[in-house]
């Protein structure tokens, strides 16, 4: 299941510089007619060991974060920032603008 981030709580620099203090980052910046292809790219990716991505609203990157990292120890969330769903709804969720962030993980 993935974490689907419903809070502006955290700005999003510093959800990126938080999350670079623990692994090793990564981005894929699209635009319209290569976010298709890119979006297959990041997937594969996070089939990877210790890999998860980030997938903000507003923002045209895919990010990529290798290194074990419990999420729940490092970012300030509670119950109610974010709700757990699939790898479809994480992606919708953010273009609709129902949600300031994804976290996927495929493991």
């Amino acid at each position: 299941m993935n974490k689907i981030l419903v809070t502006k709580k955290i700005q999003p620099y510093n959800l990126l510089e938080t999350l670079k203090e623990h692994c090793q980052m990564r981005d894929l910046t699209f635009n319209g007619s290569n976010k298709i292809e890119l979006r297959k790219e990041f997937l594969a990716e996070l089939s990877s060991e210790n890999t998860f991505g980030l997938y903000m609203k507003n923002v045209n990157k895919f990010y990529i974060f290798n290194g074990e990292i419990n999420l729940d120890e490092v970012l300030p969330l509670v119950d109610g920032d974010y709700y757990e769903g699939d790898t479809q709804e994480a992606f919708w969720a953010v273009d609709m603008g129902k949600a300031e962030a994804s976290f996927l993980s495929l493991k």
